[in-house]
This record gives C-alpha cells, sequence and structure tokens, in this order.
C-alpha cells in the first residue's frame, strides 16, 4: 500500500495571529503628470478608467504584543530612491512604526502615472509634490486604522491556476533582436497563491492575492489613471467574498498578461476579470477556518463508500499555525562590469535630445516619438546610477516572514519568475508568497543569468551582475530551510 493509501487526514495550510486591514482612495487628480511609456504623445492624466487605493494590511503575533508587521499595497508602478526614502518616513512618523516593520508594495501598474518629483518643470508636474503628501497622509491614516482594529484571525492558504500570464521575451527574427511582448513559446507560471483571512466571528477579512503579472494592459495610449487589471480583480472578489481584497505582485520580470500594450481600458477589466474568477474558484476549494479533512470510515451502500468528513487538527498543528517570526537580512551583490557612467549616460541624452529637435523640425512625428523615447531612457537611466549606493556591491534587503505554515518572501526590484518557481519547486508543500516592488526600485531587473548579453530591455536597464537571481534564490532556500528544520 502506498503512502498516499494510508493518508487519513489532510491539513489545510493555515495560520493564528491577530489581523487587520484598512483601504484608501489615492487616485491622483486629474490633470497630473502621466507619461509612463517613453512611446507615450501625451502629458497629463485626461481622467480615471478605476480609482486607486491604498490597502494596509496589520499582522501581528497572537502571543508577543506589538510584534506586528504592516503591509500596504498601493496603486502605483515605482518610485525613484529619494521620494520612497521621503515617503516612508512620513509615514513612519505617522505611525510609530519602526523601519522594518512598514513595507510599501507597489501593485506596479503603468498607468498611475510616474510619481517623480523632480519632474516639476514638465506639464501636470507641478501637482506631484502635493500629491506625495497627500499620498503619504493616506497610507498612514490606513495604517492607524488597520492597528486600531487589530483581531484574532485564522489565515488559510491556497493555490489556485489563471493563464492571464504569459512569458514576454519575445524573439524578433525579421528585425533580429528581442523584444518585450507576448512570447507563446516561452515558460511561464500560472500559480495564484491565495490568503484568506477570518476573523474568529467568521466574518471575512481579506483574501491577499499573489499573481507573477506585469499590469501591462494599457500603455502609451492609454490617457487615464488605472490599477489596470488590479482593479477589476478586486472588484470580483471582493462583490463575493465581503472583506477586502489586496494584491501583490509576485516575481514577473519576464511575465505579461498575453493581451497588453493598448488603450483600452475594457481589455484591462476582462484580464482582471479573469485573474478573479480564478480567485473565486480557488477560494471555493478552502475550508472553513481551523479545519483538516479526515477519512471517517466505511459506508455500506450500493458500494462500500470511504466518507471523509471536515473536523478539528490536533493541538501540534495549532502551535504550528500560530508560529510568526521575521528575519531581516542583507545580500551584497556585484554591480554588472558593464554598468555605464554618468558621463556615458549624459552623452547619450544629449544626443538624443538632438536628434528629437532634429526630426521634430523636420515634421517627421513618428522618428520624434522615438528619439523621445530614448530621451526618456537616458532620463531613467541617470535616475538609476544616481540613486544606487556606492562601492561594487549593491546591499540588497531581503524580508522573510513565516506566519502559520506560509513565508512571506518582501522584495525590492523586479525578478525573473525563475525565483518564485524555484522556491515553490524546493518547498513543494509549503505556501510561499513573492512580493516584488517592494520599498522601491534600486536594483531594478534582476534577470536570469542566461538572459544578459541578449539585448533585451530587462537586462538592458539591469545594474546588478550576471548570478545576482540565483544568488538570491540560494539565500532565501537557505533561510527557509533553517526555519523548517527547527521542530515546533
Amino acid at each position: 500500500m502506498t503512502q498516499a493509501e494510508e493518508r487519513t487526514s489532510i491539513d489545510f495550510p493555515q495560520a493564528r495571529c491577530r489581523a487587520a486591514v484598512a483601504r484608501i482612495d489615492i487616485t491622483p487628480p486629474v490633470g497630473i503628470y502621466h507619461r509612463m511609456w517613453g512611446a507615450a504623445t501625451h502629458d497629463r492624466a485626461t481622467g480615471v478608467h478605476r480609482p486607486l487605493f491604498a490597502t494596509a494590511l496589520v499582522l501581528e503575533s497572537m502571543s508577543h504584543a506589538n510584534d506586528r508587521q504592516a503591509i500596504v499595497a498601493i496603486d502605483h508602478c515605482l518610485m525613484w530612491a529619494k521620494d520612497m526614502h521621503e515617503l516612508r518616513r512620513h509615514v513612519r512618523q505617522s505611525t510609530g512604526l519602526p523601519d522594518d516593520q512598514l513595507h510599501i508594495a507597489f501593485s506596479h501598474t503603468h498607468a498611475a502615472g510616474l510619481m517623480d518629483s523632480s519632474r516639476a518643470e514638465l506639464p501636470g508636474g507641478e501637482l506631484i509634490a502635493p500629491y506625495l503628501e497627500s499620498l503619504a497622509s493616506n497610507i498612514a491614516k490606513a495604517v492607524n486604522e488597520a492597528v486600531e482594529a487589530l483581531q484574532p484571525a485564522t489565515i488559510v492558504y491556497g493555490t489556485g491556476r489563471c493563464d492571464l500570464a504569459a512569458h514576454r521575451d519575445f524573439w524578433d527574427a525579421e528585425s533580429q533582436q528581442f523584444a518585450c511582448g507576448f512570447n507563446p513559446a516561452g515558460p511561464t507560471d500560472d500559480t495564484v497563491m491565495l490568503a484568506r483571512i477570518d476573523a474568529d466571528s467568521g466574518a471575512p477579512i481579506a483574501v491577499i492575492v499573489n499573481y507573477a503579472c506585469h499590469p501591462t494592459t494599457l500603455a502609451w495610449d492609454n490617457t487615464l489613471i488605472s490599477p489596470d487589471y488590479v482593479g477589476a480583480l478586486r472588484d470580483i472578489v471582493e462583490q463575493a467574498h465581503g472583506g477586502l481584497c489586496m494584491f501583490l505582485q509576485g516575481a514577473s520580470g519576464d511575465i505579461g498578461p498575453r493581451e497588453g500594450y493598448v488603450g483600452d481600458p475594457a481589455v484591462a477589466d476582462r484580464n482582471g476579470r479573469q485573474l478573479g474568477y480564478a480567485v473565486l474558484s480557488a477560494l471555493e476549494a478552502l475550508p472553513k477556518a481551523g479545519q483538516r479533512y479526515e477519512y471517517s470510515g466505511p459506508v455500506i451502500s450500493g458500494a462500500t463508500i470511504g466518507a471523509w468528513r471536515y473536523g478539528q487538527p490536533p493541538d501540534k498543528r495549532e502551535r504550528r499555525a500560530a508560529l510568526y517570526r521575521s528575519h531581516q537580512w542583507t545580500i551584497d551583490l556585484l554591480y554588472r562590469a558593464d554598468l555605464p557612467t554618468f558621463q556615458q549616460a549624459q552623452s547619450e541624452l544629449v544626443h538624443w535630445e538632438r536628434e528629437e529637435r532634429l526630426a521634430s523640425q523636420a515634421g517627421n512625428e513618428h522618428t520624434a516619438r522615438d528619439c523621445h523615447a530614448q530621451v526618456e531612457r537616458m532620463n531613467r537611466q541617470i535616475t538609476r546610477l544616481g540613486q544606487l549606493p556606492a562601492g561594487s556591491t549593491f546591499p540588497l534587503t531581503v524580508k522573510c516572514f513565516q506566519i502559520g505554515d506560509a513565508y512571506w518572501i518582501l522584495l525590492e526590484g523586479e525578478y525573473y519568475n525563475l525565483l518564485q518557481r524555484a522556491l515553490r519547486e524546493r518547498f513543494p508543500d509549503t505556501p510561499i508568497l513573492v512580493a516584488t516592488v517592494v520599498d522601491g526600485w534600486r536594483p531594478a531587473y534582476l534577470p536570469t543569468r542566461e538572459t544578459y548579453c541578449r539585448g533585451i530591455y530587462q537586462e538592458q536597464v539591469a545594474v546588478l551582475a550576471p548570478g545576482s537571481l540565483e544568488a538570491v534564490i540560494e539565500s532565501v532556500t537557505t533561510q527557509i530551510a533553517q526555519w523548517q528544520n527547527q521542530h515546533v
């Protein structure tokens, strides 16, 4: 008889902690600077597709008061280091949270606008600084509201599947170059990680959705402020579940929606509904909080039936579910040897500004737009270089929490999908939530080792040396294995 045949119970991954969630509207004003895409021809946002939100989740140990973590999911793409530092400083001052207990996770929507205070002189840029001040106040308000609402809760973890996401490193054979777009032949990841949080009363608190897919449905033709597919996802889940839906962006450096780079908000809504219905399907398969599935014995009928029922887990399972611990460490990752200098980036910027000016004077709008995209690339390159710590290595902070049976990994920057696939393959029976673009974007992209020298966008803007992604995988693996080897 096989081990599977001998099993008479199934334990569902769960956690016991204190939890609360709160939300606040953070939609920027119409008319704010919105030009996220180099190929865009507009500067100001002309309207709002769906509101942007900040959703604050606060988790706290059942046994240690004030041993808490606040994760705030915001509907923005990213922030440069200076603005990120100021945002976190204001939120910490208003909430009293120490630095290692506040985590701001970006949904990474590319349709919210580029909130860069240094662009104040551009059309709509004068609205950025006041907006960032209000954003900090609103985030702090949501965090404080969640802290006040903390209550005993159970988290039930689950997994779903959704094929919205597709590989996006596409080889264009005609032009002999890699493009960042749908690649039907490339590997992808359809894993949807879920964490359903229920109060002890049975009332729904929240559903955490962790999925890897670039929110790039809406691109250069879109002029509306939008959370992209995340907005419709939330609506679908919240209408059916009752609690708030919080989205955490996974390792999506090489993953995006199959249908994307459009200007039609209806496509973003359709993508969001696809993911939302996948989440609802997975939620329906989860048990009530604090339950296990047990074999209850044979029932004589037309056939001899093997009956199963839901029951209570043993005390040992309850002790494990109450595990709550965190660890934060630094990995020193080498900068790439061919990282451009400020002088090289400035020279490139001057070149493309001249080319754009000449194309505009000649009435060649298509060439002028392409040159402007190159100008934007160089401006961002200069900003990236300016925010990097001095020295030969980048100190990457890794934040890892064990909350019951699951591990939560929070990382700054963007990572190729191999990160979460490798971790989940190494720990196949363990829920692992991987949240990226958390607290900034300084390390930019971390592609796989073999992606370097292909000339694709993610490799061009990467600031770290080949092998950095693999080093992160090994470091996180070591930490999870160490915790798993500690008997509870």
